[in-house]
């Protein structure tokens, strides 16, 4: 069929009075692919309505229905974002709420909600779960020795406040601190206090330190504990430490035996000293006695002598001797006249001092005068040997 033939009319394309002889590539054909050149246009018209740009204006019914999608599409993305505002706090846990970077409240446990990013943010701080880390290093201590150190820190994060502002890294700075600490600790220490009972007391003292300077800093963390789980000497130094902390407890156990042997002795001679106080006083209170006593005794004796003097001066003649004669070895010689003679070896009774007293000093020697040879004795020495 030719392209010009009535025909035409009715088989497609719009109608209309001219429409026989129309130019046939003026018409698409109804079963055609779709003008990219239109879409393209219709895309844009759109685009420009929606961002306000010029041009010609969509058809009303297009405007209508593209705002109501765009305020859709802002209020569901409006609501995610406000969704994302809602968060869940821990009950060991605090949320440090920041407003673009300024601090603003802490949130405490359970369900909150804060203005989402980038208007609020959030650190989650758990206060009570007890972090913890070591370190190992080699320092000096008091009496110059080289000591290796392990030393362990437990901690928590008690103020979440602190510990998200005013210091940059808090971690760090408690690992530094712990440090600082630790060698001025084992610094004032003595090598012996540090191998041995005083490891406990350098502990304490460095915990206190340390928390001391992170309260002086407000880094916000309490240190729960400090301990020195492993303190040797280097392998290089280790013999001659070993002997000098031998000779420490050598000293140590002498000045013990010393101190045992001090309250030993310290009593004895008090109480020697006591009994020889007591007994001078003893002596003392014994002489007065006697003194008294024979003052009294001559006082009695002189009142005796001014009554009778001659008797008196014969009594004490006779007590004298009757004492001299008592305290010395006397030999008594049966003579042949008759009566009996004593004789007082003078130089005998001062060697009898030096010698050994095993006689009686009253032990008397009686020796009898021989007998004339031939002769038989007298009546009178008979009678005087019978008076005897």
């Amino acid at each position: 069929m030719a392209w010009n033939e009535p025909g035409d009319n009715q088989n497609g394309g719009s109608g209309g009075s001219s429409g026989g002889n129309r130019n046939p590539w003026g018409k698409r054909p109804q079963q055609g692919p779709p003008d990219l050149d239109q879409a393209l246009r219709s895309l844009q018209r759109k685009f420009a309505g929606l961002f306000g740009g010029g041009g010609k204006k969509p058809p009303s019914t297009e405007s209508g229905n593209g705002g109501i999608g765009l305020g859709v599409l802002i209020a569901i993305a409006l609501a995610i974002w406000a969704l994302t505002g809602f968060y869940q706090v821990d009950q060991a846990e605090r949320a440090v709420i920041l407003r673009f970077g300024k601090f603003l409240a802490i949130a405490q446990p359970g369900p909150n909600w804060r203005i989402p990013w980038p208007v609020d943010t959030k650190t989650i701080v758990n206060i009570e779960r007890i972090d913890s880390f070591k370190d190992e290093t080699r320092m000096l201590t008091a009496d110059e020795n080289m000591v290796d150190i392990s030393l362990a820190v437990q901690f928590r994060r008690f103020d979440p406040e602190k510990w998200v502002f005013n210091v940059r890294d808090p971690d760090a700075t408690l690992s530094e601190v712990s440090e600082s600490a630790i060698r001025e600790t084992i610094g004032r220490s003595k090598l012996e206090d540090v191998l041995g009972a005083g490891r406990q007391k350098i502990a304490l003292d460095t915990k206190e330190l340390i928390q001391g300077t992170l309260n002086f800093y407000a880094v916000g963390i309490e240190v729960t504990s400090v301990n020195l789980p492993d303190v040797k000497v280097p392998e290089q130094v280790k013999s001659a430490q070993e002997d000098a902390i031998k000779a420490g407890k050598d000293k140590e156990r002498f000045a013990a035996e010393a101190e045992t042997y001090a309250k030993d002795i310290l009593p004895k001679a008090r109480g020697d000293a006591a009994r020889v106080v007591q007994e001078a006083q003893a002596y003392r209170a014994q002489k007065i006695a006697d003194s008294k006593g024979e003052t009294e005794r001559f006082l009695k004796l002189l009142a005796e002598y001014e009554h009778a003097p001659a008797v008196t001066r014969q009594r004490l003649y006779l007590e004298t001797v009757e004492s001299v004669l008592a305290k010395s070895k006397k030999v008594i010689v049966d003579t042949k006249g008759g009566g009996n003679m004593v004789y007082l070896p003078i130089d005998k009774l001062m060697e009898q001092r030096s010698q050994t007293r095993e006689t009686p000093r009253d032990s008397i020697v009686v020796t009898r005068a021989p007998q004339p040879v031939g002769g038989d004795e007298s009546a009178e020495d008979r009678r005087a040997r019978g008076t005897r």
